[in-house]
């Protein structure tokens, strides 16, 4: 489902910085952030270790405030944790002594939500994703990408608006990466959700955005915002077939080139 281009932004940083006060001095994390997302876009945030790309999830999740500037969702400013906003980490952080099933209801249940409705919602998200059969399972009975579609119907069961994803792919061998971040990239843009995606691999970037940002250093800052387009292929290739259009090279080579400016 393409973005929608009429609709107010999604999301939207408005000169944000960022400053960490320690007893070992201030870290100027942060500094003049300014830019939105369509609803129903998928943008990657890429850039070196330290420039910022995870704290920024964290300024949409709510859980930290800026210094100066504003972060919106959707027009309104963030002030904290939110439920439209689903975060998917680094690991799956499946519980081991909870079944496939009750590991997606975790979220409903902890909220107080209508849980017959949400297990409904939670079974049909599974069968969707090709883990109805494991719906008894335990998580040490599923492979790594199972387990991440698993922790993607988690965050889904909750009914978010904005998907925060903090390189989930990055604990996957190489293989099951590729192949996951296709099947999870197609099912973010099938059901429409606006999405931001933290990674330092360029490629998976590209093959999966609509736009890439990279960001400079610390401070952490726009360096530069990519359009991704394969006007070589009819329909928008998915995150695997991305690597073999004509275009996909040029877009690392830029990428490359500008995080390699700052190393």
């Amino acid at each position: 489902m393409p973005a929608d281009t009429t609709a107010p932004p999604a999301i939207e940083f408005r000169d944000v910085h960022l400053r960490y006060f320690t007893d070992k001095g201030e870290t100027h994390a942060i500094s003049s952030v300014s830019f939105t997302v369509r609803k129903g876009e998928f943008i990657s945030l890429v850039g070196q270790s330290g420039c910022g790309k995870s704290t920024m999830l964290s300024l949409l999740a709510g859980l930290i405030a800026p210094t100066s500037g504003e972060v919106l969702i959707n027009g309104r400013p963030v002030t904290g944790p939110s439920q439209e906003v689903g975060f998917m980490l680094q690991q799956d952080s499946l519980f081991e002594w909870r079944t496939i099933l009750d590991n997606v209801l975790l979220g409903p249940e902890i909220r107080g939500m209508d849980m017959i409705a949400a297990r409904y919602r939670a079974e049909r998200i599974l069968k969707n994703y090709g883990l109805g059969q494991f719906m008894d399972h335990r998580p040490s009975e599923l492979s790594g990408g199972m387990r991440q579609r698993a922790a993607l119907a988690r965050t889904m069961c909750m009914e978010p608006e904005l998907l925060l994803l903090d390189e989930p792919f990055s604990a996957l061998d190489f293989q099951t990466r590729l192949s996951i971040a296709d099947e999870i990239g197609g099912i973010i843009r099938s059901e429409g959700k606006t999405a931001i995606l933290v990674t330092h691999d360029i490629p998976e970037a590209i093959a999966m955005a609509d736009r890439v940002i990279v960001l400079a250093p610390r401070p952490g800052r726009l360096r530069a915002i990519h359009e991704i387009s394969f006007p070589s292929a009819e329909t928008r290739p998915g995150a695997f077939d991305a690597r073999e259009t004509p275009e996909f090279q040029g877009y690392f080579n830029r990428i490359w080139e500008e995080m390699e400016d700052h190393v």
